[in-house]
């Protein structure tokens, strides 16, 4: 009985201690894919554009297939061959990918709010029409700061992720 009852409390303890470090695992986990999605979409955006010698647009889209939508970020997005730069899927204007809206409480908004879209050109640059970097934001569904992370896209295009307080515009 007593070997039952130490059994038993070690159990507890390793139990107390390795739940909130699962937390931490799954959580960093879930962060990371969320933003290394839009990272790679946006990567996949300037080399399809490269590739094909036409511009490439990746925006918020809450219905994929249908077009652009101002939406948020965590809403889903799409990539497309967008041939006249207009920012809307019109006709024999193919989407190369989409994603769907996050299954969470995670949000992922841009700073500035109007920021909805993001056209690449032949050569592989996409200016933003903004002085400073855009970024997009991920924040867990706690708003705990040491979880934030963006996707910081400078006026010509090029894209970085960053922490909670890096940055010019600060990650936040």
């Amino acid at each position: 009985m007593m070997e039952l009852v130490m059994t038993m409390a070690i159990v507890v303890i390793l139990g107390t201690i390795a739940i909130p470090g699962f937390k931490f695992v799954t959580s960093s986990n879930r962060i990371s894919t969320e933003v290394n999605g839009l990272l790679g979409d946006i990567q996949l955006a300037r080399s399809q554009a490269v590739k094909e010698g036409l511009p490439v647009t990746i925006c918020t889209s809450s219905s994929p297939y249908t077009g652009c939508t101002n939406t948020d970020w965590q809403l889903g997005w799409i990539v497309f061959l967008d041939t006249n730069g207009n920012k809307a899927v019109e006709a024999g204007e193919v989407v190369i990918r989409t994603q769907p809206a996050f299954g969470g409480t995670d949000t992922f908004a841009a700073t500035p709010s109007t920021f909805h879209a993001l056209t690449f050109n032949r050569m592989g640059y996409a200016p933003t029409g903004v002085a400073n970097a855009v970024n997009i934001t991920l924040h867990d569904s706690t708003s705990n700061t040491s979880w934030t992370r963006c996707v910081a896209i400078n006026p010509i295009g090029s894209t970085v992720t960053e922490k909670f307080g890096d940055g010019t515009p600060s990650c936040n």
